[in-house]
């Protein structure tokens, strides 16, 4: 025993408290057990991930199997957990971002009614975020999978009382749920031919199973990539991302900018013994991403939101990240995701920022002169904006075991000019349009 399983239990033990005790804990109680819970499962994230550094570089993997989830003749499901340098990349972005946005959200939401509530859904997601991303079978990850899709219903419908917040939250359930179908066709499909649903064994035997480019492993993965496009938002189903801003700002900066929607992405890097298989697949992967890149960003430009012109972005800096997976450049690709969880993470705080300032506006062409005013939101904002655009001195070097074209697809200045127009549309020059005077703090407890 590795202990892996305590990780994605501190969340959920925080979730059951926090029912269990209710309004007994107080607001205070109640983030110090949500941080606690988060931070602690942090510390012992890198614990994990130390002990995984110390092991020779060809026996990097920990295994934690707590028992037998369910026995059906010659097939068992186990509560299995898998810590590899893929997943220690993902466990320490998903703790180490997500503590940091639960810290940010005890003030952001101190003046919400719901304050209880909103830490149980963010507590939820992320024992559903970890549990998908330390699985070791496909079963385990897709109960992850479908929980952060769950929590993402819950938190983008967190203020459910304004129509539009609950519409958005119907849609990215029912958008998903079409990913989810071609995720479990291709689950089902890898099962019924390669005899296993367990990580080490199906990949194991899949170069015998499966014959290159042959029609079963190139459907199987095709289907599996289906589902990332539905959480990844990718084109077709990019179009619940951009609403799913309805929901209050942390949300937007853990869920659908750091973590929930990098799962495609960990998905496909996970399965690449599989798409090595299937020529056909990684490149409609790589279409695909270079395709909603492409697209996104253009119609980033053309945003007002503040919010929403993130959330664009987001769906293209996605795109880069699947193009360089399709290209075969995976290192690259998940690099790029890590990268990315932090500075997109930090613009959305910043806009969170900037819109309890401003009493709840969200409009670009109201904005204007605020640098001086929130100093510390511009220059946080402006880092973060230059790490979008992966500004540099030098030119980068490949990331070792990267093709070329992988490295400038998750490397190269391709950030959209929408996130760089945004910060300078807040920072400079004088207010747009109706003139609206910054305050430190929002009027509005409703403020996103």
């Amino acid at each position: 025993m590795t202990g892996l399983w305590i990780i994605p239990a501190l969340p959920l033990a925080a979730v059951a408290l926090n029912l269990l005790l209710g309004d007994r804990l107080g607001k205070r109680g109640t983030a110090w057990l949500a941080c606690g819970a988060v931070g602690l499962a942090f510390a012992f994230a890198v614990r994990a991930v130390v002990s995984l550094a110390q092991l020779p570089a060809d026996q990097r993997l920990l295994t934690d199997t707590v028992g037998t989830w369910f026995r059906v003749g010659d097939f068992s499901a186990d509560f299995g957990f898998l810590l590899d340098p893929l997943s220690a990349v993902m466990v320490l972005v998903v703790t180490g971002v997500g503590f940091l946005i639960h810290v940010y959200s005890t003030g952001y939401m101190a003046h919400d009614g719901s304050f209880r509530r909103f830490f149980l859904y963010l507590n939820l997601f992320m024992f559903a975020m970890l549990t998908l991303v330390l699985a070791d079978n496909f079963l385990l990850l897709f109960v992850g999978w479908e929980g952060v899709g769950l929590c993402s219903y819950l938190l983008i419908g967190f203020w459910y009382q304004r129509p539009a917040a609950a519409e958005a939250g119907k849609k990215a359930f029912v958008v998903n749920r079409i990913g989810d179908f071609g995720f479990l066709l291709g689950m089902f499909t890898l099962f019924t031919f390669g005899g296993s649903l367990n990580f080490e064994r199906l990949f194991a035997a899949a170069p015998h199973a499966f014959p290159v480019a042959g029609p079963v492993i190139t459907f199987a993965t095709i289907c599996l990539f289906v589902g990332a496009t539905g959480k990844s938002a990718q084109i077709p189903l990019y179009v619940w991302l951009p609403d799913a801003m309805e929901g209050p700002t942390p949300v937007s900066a853990l869920i659908h900018a750091a973590t929930m929607v990098t799962a495609g992405v960990y998905m496909v890097a996970r399965c690449h013994v599989l798409f090595e298989l299937a020529p056909a697949a990684l490149e409609t992967v790589a279409v695909i991403g270079a395709a909603t890149a492409l697209f996104a960003a253009t119609i980033g430009l053309a945003q007002n939101d503040i919010k929403r012109v993130l959330a664009y972005s987001t769906v293209s800096q996605l795109g880069y990240m699947f193009m360089a997976c399709g290209v075969g450049a995976f290192g690259a690709g998940i690099f790029h995701l890590m990268t990315h969880a932090f500075f997109k993470a930090l613009l959305f705080l910043g806009a969170g920022s900037v819109i309890h300032a401003l009493s709840d506006e969200q409009d670009l062409r109201k904005m204007g002169g605020l640098a001086w005013r929130l100093p510390w939101t511009h220059a946080t904002m402006l880092v973060a904006t230059i790490a979008s655009a992966r500004t540099r001195s030098s030119p980068a070097p490949s990331p070792p075991g990267t093709a070329a074209c992988g490295s400038w697809a998750s490397w190269g200045p391709c950030s959209p000019p929408s996130t760089c127009s945004a910060c300078t549309s807040c920072a400079s020059g004088g207010p747009r349009g109706s003139r609206t005077r910054p305050s430190t703090t929002s009027t509005n407890p409703r403020a996103r």
